[in-house]
């Protein structure tokens, strides 16, 4: 019965993962047994159904009583979660890492030494904040949900006609995606931190010669921080999908504030000369990738010039359908 189904998926869904398909069987067999002994050959009504459902309590102090009531960083509904979605920020990371040692070395062969020494300590300083992230991402909404959870308990009666419905599979949150999430805003970190001198225009004349930086090099490390925060609240955002699991009002609220932060953030930091390169078209120029009055120089000078507005204009289309998409799919039944 649907009521039954409900009762047994409220229940589960406070459990780790690897716990609930068990528990579920569990359960539904126990359930069975409590009505026939009840009904005893008769047919089961809902009113039965209901009964059975108080005797066994609310759902979720049944789920405590599966789990036990020790006190966690990252409680046992979430922590499946986090152990993937870290083991993905750790691994992106290390890769990442890896593959910027590796890049150095096939440029500049000479100073391995140098880039091993970076490499090292890429990995004693990327690692850490990746942990952290990742933990402070699934904690703060874990924390919360935990305190609402305790004070819906106090003074509240519960009954089976409480329980909400089984969610809609549209409105569920795929794994990958939430995960693919993590791993880029990890990645472009990694890149912003520990090889963003490669961002720009890569020369070559018979072999690697530099690069034409797209960013201000000058002011950059003043950017940096600003960069890794705005990176850092996207992964807190995938986390809450994760954590969540499924699209619902508040999600999209939550994604909706974050969304807007970012949209500001980003604004204010690149809008201005600051944070480009304000000797790109020179420097191009100098290089001998343009002409200066050519028809490819005038090209360019357009791009260059309005990128910052596509950017804003690309960012905020893609942050809004964002929202409008969470609302859909929260919206379905």
């Amino acid at each position: 019965m649907e009521m039954i189904d409900r009762y047994i998926y409220a229940v589960t869904q406070k459990l780790p993962q690897s716990q609930r398909e068990d528990i579920a069987d569990e359960l539904h067999s126990l359930i069975e047994d409590m009505l026939d002994e009840r009904v005893q050959g008769k047919n089961i009504t809902n009113k039965e159904v209901e009964e059975v459902l108080m005797e066994l309590g609310n759902p979720k102090l049944l789920a405590q009583k599966y789990r036990g009531t020790k006190k966690y960083l990252i409680g046992p509904d979430f922590f499946d979660s986090y152990l993937i979605v870290l083991k993905i920020a750790l691994i992106s990371t290390f890769t990442a890492i890896f593959l910027n040692f590796i890049i150095h070395c096939v440029i500049n062969p000479v100073s391995i030494l140098d880039h091993f020494t970076e490499f090292i300590v890429g990995l004693v300083t990327a690692l850490p904040a990746a942990f952290g992230w990742t933990t402070f991402g699934f904690a703060i909404p874990d924390y919360f949900g935990e305190i609402k959870s305790k004070n819906l308990e106090i003074g509240m009666e519960w009954k089976p006609s409480d329980l909400p419905p089984i969610p809609d599979k549209k409105r569920q949150i795929k794994y990958c995606d939430s995960i693919l999430g993590i791993a880029f805003y990890t990645l472009f970190i990694i890149i912003f931190v520990f090889s963003n001198e490669y961002l720009g225009i890569w020369i070559f004349h018979d072999e690697f010669s530099g690069v034409v930086p797209f960013l201000n090099r000058e002011t950059f490390s003043s950017s940096l921080l600003f960069i890794i925060l705005i990176l850092g609240i996207g992964i807190i955002k995938e986390c809450l999908k994760l954590v969540y699991g499924k699209w619902t009002y508040k999600l999209v609220t939550y994604t909706a504030l974050v969304n807007l932060v970012s949209i500001i953030a980003v604004f204010i930091m690149i809008n201005g000369n600051a944070f480009w390169n304000p000797d790109f078209l020179l420097e191009l120029t100098q290089a001998g990738l343009v002409t200066e009055n050519s028809d490819a120089y005038r090209t360019v000078s357009i791009i260059w010039n309005q990128s910052t507005l596509w950017i804003l204009v690309l960012l905020v289309i893609g942050l809004i359908w964002d929202v409008i998409d969470g609302l859909i799919k929260a919206n379905k039944k």
